[in-house]
């Protein structure tokens, strides 16, 4: 029996092992302890917080689709003031990494959002959500533009004091590798990757979209072999030579997805659906993990990282 490495470096974290919740898929930590012990995983993502309390989109909001779903809940959210009195207290109490999801629709907004949770403790990480739409350029994501991406995340890190700065990263563009470029030039310490593709559904009946946005946000399975190539992508083109650590989400809801991820580059892996589909999916793949890696006689996981032969 060999001694097993299943820890892995983001920045300048050590998580315990490669296995995260995504962002708007396990709350703020704090709903599934009957369930699940949070501080088994590497690290769990908040749902987005903005400055102000958001209400988001009306019902209809979520629907299913082949192999996935679509949401359209528009970042619904307790707003900056009543996370930090309300929930950051009770999230410093879990004794694994929380990353905080952050989302603006301007770089001033990010910037104050970094500034006051930066001096927070509990806090590791800031995932920069930078899928949203931002104003200032008539609703342009900030992740669709190489610039764009860049300012907000070279501002942010440089009032983020020792937080680990994560840009997320949207798959609605041409090329995903210029995105990542630009962010890693502008400091970011590792992408998470990727954010839902935009898509929708329809009512046939009343001939009406299905959801009361229109557009919604497309994950779950039908979207891993996409996600796994833009991992690929930017591992192999960007982030490889930079040592730029990847966090791949898309799709992950058993082991053999983690592990796909982590052979196509990916540092940590994130489950966010799979989360509805088996709250234990998480500790599921911790434990498939640690069984992988005794079969194939491999002492740590990050031997797998980026080990897809071509």
């Amino acid at each position: 029996m060999i001694d097993l490495d299943i820890s892995v470096k983001i920045g300048n974290l050590i998580l315990k092992n490669p296995v995260i919740t995504a962002s708007g898929t396990f709350g703020y930590g704090l709903e599934y302890p009957d369930l699940m012990d949070p501080s088994i995983l590497g690290a769990f993502t908040t749902k987005a917080i903005k400055k102000e309390p958001t209400a988001g989109h009306p019902p209809l909001r979520i629907a299913e689709t082949t192999g996935g779903i679509l949401n359209a809940i528009g970042l619904q959210n307790v707003g900056l003031e009543r996370f930090i009195n309300e929930k950051l207290p009770l999230i410093e109490k879990i004794d694994t990494h929380c990353i905080v999801n952050v989302a603006g629709t301007t770089l001033e907004e990010f910037l104050f959002l970094t500034e006051k949770l930066a001096s927070q403790k509990g806090i590791s990480a800031l995932e920069l959500n930078i899928s949203c739409p931002n104003v200032n350029k008539g609703g342009m994501l900030f992740g669709q533009d190489p610039d764009a991406a860049y300012q907000i995340t070279k501002a942010v890190k440089e009032v983020a004091g020792e937080k680990v700065i994560i840009p997320k990263l949207t798959p609605n563009v041409t090329d995903i590798t210029e995105i990542a470029s630009a962010c890693i030039e502008a400091g970011a310490d590792a992408l998470s990757m990727i954010n839902t593709l935009s898509g929708m559904a329809v009512d046939i009946g009343t001939r009406r979209p299905l959801l009361s946005n229109v557009f919604g946000g497309l994950s779950g399975p039908a979207i891993k072999p996409v996600a796994l190539a833009k991992v690929f992508q930017c591992y192999t083109k960007v982030c490889r030579d930079k040592n730029i650590p990847i966090i791949g989400m898309g799709g992950i809801i058993d082991t053999r997805d983690a592990i796909e991820f982590l052979l196509c580059g990916a540092t940590a892996i994130s489950v966010g659906t799979g989360n509805f589909i088996n709250p234990l999916a998480p500790q599921l793949i911790i434990e498939g993990l640690e069984c992988y890696l005794s079969k194939q006689n491999v002492k740590s996981i990050m031997e797998l990282t980026g080990a897809l032969e071509i």
